[in-house]
C-alpha cells in the first residue's frame, strides 16, 4: 500500500511548479483529479520546449502529468459549480497556481474553498507572494530567476549573468509545496483543521541560495566572486571545476591543493602551502590545473585520483550516463501507456519506501478523461 492512497487532491493548476507537486503526491499514492478547461485543457500540452511532440501532448506535459485523472470544467460556467463543490467536499487538498487574486475572482479562493470543506489544505504557488510591489509580476522560471540573484553564481567571472538551464524556481517550488501539503494533511488528520499553504518561486530560489546567502547575509554583505577559470562555486576554493583533458572532461571537487600537485605530479602546485591561497589565487591555481590536466586522458587522471579517495569524476552525457550499469541499477526509467495504447517512456518517483520504487501509470491524461466517471 503506498503511504498516501485514500488521499484526494483536486488539481487545479498548470505549467510545471504546481502540477510537479501533484505529481510527486500521484507518485506516492494519492488520487489526484487534474481539472481543465474544456478545449485546450493545461497550457502546458501546447508548451513545447523542443518539437518532442507525443499523442499531440507536449513531452513537458507527459513528463509531469502521469498517474493523474482528468476532466474538462469551465470554472467560469455558474453551471459548474455544483460539480465543483461536490469535488471539493470530497478532497483532501486542492491545488491551484493563479496570479494572485485570480482564484478569489473565479470563485476557487482559499476562503471559499474552505468554507465548503474546513478540512482541505489549499495548497497554492505564486510568483512573487501574495502581497507586495512584485505580486502581480507574471509567475515565469527564467524572470524569478533574473530577480533572484541566481543567475550571478552560474558560469565565470568574464560572462554575464547565466540563469541554470533548467526551471529550477518551478520544481524546486513544487517540492516545497508538497512538503508543506504533507505537513498540512498530518495537521488535518489530527486535528481536522486543513490548512492554507503557499510557496512563491522567488522564496523558492531563495531558499535555494540559503547557503550563500547566510554568507552574504553576515560577511559584510561582499557580493559572489565567481572564478574567472572553470567556475562551479563563487565561493569554494580551488580546484572545484570541470576541466577539459586530452579526450574529455574531468570534475574535480575539494582536495588540499598540495596533495593534488604529488598525486597528478604538477610541480608547481606544490608550492601552495597556505590553504588560505586557495581562495586568494584560486583563479592562477585553476590555470595551471587547465594546462596540465589536458595532457592525458580523462581515464588516466581518474586512475589516479580514485585509488587515492580523491573527490573526482568523468563527465557524462546523457548517453553515457544510461550506458552505465550503476544507471541501471537505479531503476529510473519506466514506460506508462495512455488508453489508446501510446506508450511514454519517463523517469519515475526517486523516493523509495520500505525499499520500493514506485513505478507505474497511466499516462499524462486526454483532456476531459475521466468525465464520465467524475461528472
Amino acid at each position: 500500500m503506498k503511504p498516501l492512497q485514500g488521499i484526494k487532491v483536486l488539481d487545479l493548476s498548470q505549467f510545471l511548479s504546481a502540477p510537479s507537486a501533484t505529481l510527486r503526491l500521484a507518485d506516492l499514492g494519492a488520487e489526484v483529479l487534474k481539472v481543465e478547461r474544456p478545449g485546450g485543457g493545461d497550457i502546458c500540452r501546447s508548451l513545447y520546449i523542443s518539437d518532442c511532440v507525443i499523442d499531440g501532448d507536449s513531452s513537458l506535459f507527459h513528463a509531469i502529468n502521469r498517474n493523474k485523472k482528468a476532466i474538462a470544467l469551465d470554472l467560469k460556467d455558474p453551471g459548474s459549480r455544483t460539480v465543483l463543490e461536490r469535488l471539493v467536499r470530497e478532497a483532501d487538498v486542492m491545488v491551484v497556481n493563479y496570479r494572485p487574486g485570480v482564484a478569489d475572482r473565479i470563485g476557487v479562493g482559499y476562503d471559499a474553498m474552505t468554507a465548503i470543506n474546513p478540512r482541505l489544505v489549499y495548497g497554492e504557488v505564486s510568483g512573487y507572494g501574495e502581497s507586495g510591489p512584485w505580486s502581480g509580476k507574471p509567475g515565469q522560471d527564467l524572470l524569478a530567476q533574473a530577480l533572484s540573484g541566481i543567475c550571478w553564481l552560474n558560469g565565470d567571472a568574464g560572462q554575464p549573468p547565466t540563469p541554470m538551464g533548467l526551471s529550477v524556481a518551478d520544481l524546486f517550488a513544487g517540492q516545497l509545496l508538497v512538503q508543506g501539503v504533507m505537513a498540512g494533511l498530518l495537521r488535518a488528520k489530527r486535528t481536522g483543521v486543513g490548512a492554507h499553504v503557499h510557496v512563491s518561486l522567488l522564496e523558492a530560489l531563495l531558499d535555494m541560495q540559503f547557503e550563500v546567502l547566510t554568507t552574504y547575509l553576515n560577511d559584510g554583505h561582499k557580493p559572489p566572486q565567481r572564478s574567472a577559470v572553470n567556475n562551479a562555486n563563487a565561493y569554494i576554493s580551488a580546484p572545484y571545476g570541470i576541466y577539459a583533458t586530452a579526450d574529455g572532461y574531468l570534475a574535480l571537487a575539494m582536495i588540499p591543493i598540495p596533495r593534488l600537485g604529488e598525486l597528478i605530479g604538477c610541480e608547481k602546485l606544490l608550492g601552495y602551502t597556505d590553504p588560505d591561497d586557495w581562495h586568494r589565487r584560486r583563479d592562477e591555481i585553476k590555470r595551471v590545473l587547465v594546462d596540465h590536466l589536458a595532457g592525458e586522458t580523462t581515464a588516466h587522471w581518474l586512475s589516479i585520483l580514485e585509488p587515492a579517495d580523491v573527490w573526482c569524476a568523468d563527465v557524462y552525457t546523457w548517453d553515457t550516463l544510461m550506458d552505465t550499469e550503476a544507471f541501471q541499477a537505479l531503476d529510473m526509467v519506466q514506460e506508462v501507456r495512455r488508453p489508446n495504447g501510446v506508450s511514454i517512456a519517463t523517469t519515475c518517483c526517486p523516493i523509495r519506501i520500505d525499499g520500493e520504487r514506485y513505478k507505474g501509470g497511466p499516462a499524462a491524461p486526454t483532456v476531459g478523461q475521466d468525465n464520465a466517471q467524475y461528472l
